[in-house]
């Protein structure tokens, strides 16, 4: 029996090179509706319908020989008995008598027998591929052919289009991310992002760092007597003061979190990451006198005993670096950090400073040891760390 082989192979050779350099599936669609209306002499319409809920969203409306206007090939036919058939289904079905098809404007439009034809990728329906002819028309048995080869055809490079506007998507999320969050957010996952998102993927590694904590003491005092807007305001022009100091030292803003910062320096040998965490601390702290100076001065801290000072905890030693997701019930969020015992204790040392002291531990004296001058605050013990603490200031009582 002859099943046009041949002219069926040449057809679908013809597609796959039309389609394969189109990344868009509206453009994917509309090259496979006109292969189709040309191959059928008798079509009136050819619509793939795709059952992906998200479908709107990577398709545009096309234009719609039916309707004569552009329309949504992803409702516009859904409701016809064949296409309901053929998904309830799950295969072929032809209806020999169809309804007209109504316009939006209540114009009907006459048409002939209806044929649907399920999309598959493994056993998952993915889209309907609806073909009308004219009324007082058939389907030759060449039309069946050639619709069924097209929907095998179809499945996987509308999968691939759709994995390509996923990633094209996520590029831009986290491009937007990046951008409404600087420049708060750490240089080196802006940088990564750039070159290559690939690379936010890459396996954490041991290094030597310098951990930074930092966060304002006043804040929860003075939040009680101010709006929400008005405290985000002052603690963004306090954290944009500490931005040139952190960056001129080297170091990487970790995250932010109300009223707390944690910042990373890792890009050079033990000494000078605990020496640039060192200088940064000091600097930090004299941007904060004058911003609070100017926030006196505007009476934004008028009814305060005392101005907001910042409290701040260095710890050195070796941590697991690298990008940590943090995956939420709406979004996912990525940040580089350091984790293990050299950031907890950091963190600890921010929570003991008092009246804007820079505490630091054993292991950052040790490396800074004769560069500054540096006071015994005696051993202390802390949560989480079972012996005690020894802690040193850089601040003289």
């Amino acid at each position: 029996m002859d099943h046009y082989y041949k002219e069926r192979f040449h057809v679908q050779q013809d597609l796959i090179k039309k389609i394969a350099p189109l990344m868009e599936v509206s453009e994917i669609i509309e090259t496979v509706r006109e292969d189709l209306r040309t191959l059928i002499p008798s079509a009136m319409e050819v619509c793939v319908l795709l059952l992906d809920p998200d479908a709107e969203q990577y398709t545009s409306p096309l234009q719609c020989a039916l309707y004569e206007r552009p329309v949504s090939c992803q409702s516009c036919k859904r409701d016809r008995p064949a296409v309901q058939r053929a998904i309830r289904k799950k295969k072929a079905v032809v209806v020999s008598k169809s309804e007209p098809v109504v316009r939006p404007d209540g114009t009907l439009v006459a048409v002939g027998p209806e044929y649907a034809m399920p999309v598959f990728v493994e056993d998952r329906v993915l889209a309907i591929i609806s073909v009308v002819i004219q009324p007082l028309t058939r389907y030759t048995r060449k039309d069946f052919y050639l619709i069924r080869d097209f929907a095998g055809i179809l499945g996987t490079i509308i999968i691939n289009a759709k994995r390509q506007w996923e990633m094209t998507r996520e590029k831009i999320r986290i491009s937007r991310t990046l951008a409404n969050l600087s420049p708060f957010v750490p240089g080196s996952v802006r940088r990564m992002a750039d070159k290559s998102p690939d690379l936010l993927t890459r396996e954490k590694e041991q290094k030597q760092v310098s951990v930074l904590f930092l966060d304002l003491e006043g804040y929860t005092a003075l939040s009680a007597t101010r709006s929400e807007e008005e405290m985000n305001a002052i603690i963004e022009k306090m954290f944009s003061s500490f931005v040139d100091p952190i960056h001129r030292s080297h170091g990487e803003i970790n995250e932010t979190s109300g009223d707390a910062f944690m910042i990373i320096f890792k890009d050079h040998d033990p000494k000078t990451n605990a020496m640039n965490a060192v200088k940064a601390a000091f600097e930090i702290a004299a941007r904060n006198r004058s911003v609070n100076q100017s926030l006196s001065k505007e009476n934004i801290l008028s009814g305060m005993a005392v101005p907001m000072e910042v409290n701040m905890g260095i710890n050195s030693g070796t941590a697991l670096v690298g990008m940590t997701r943090f995956k939420g019930l709406l979004d996912t969020r990525m940040t580089f950090t350091a984790s293990g015992s050299v950031t907890n204790i950091a963190s600890r040392l921010s929570d003991l400073a008092t009246g804007g002291d820079i505490l630091i531990s054993q292991a950052t004296k040790d490396l800074i040891d004769g560069l500054w001058p540096v006071y015994d605050k005696k051993k202390v013990q802390v949560k989480g760390i079972t012996q005690p603490l020894q802690v040193y200031s850089l601040l003289k009582a």
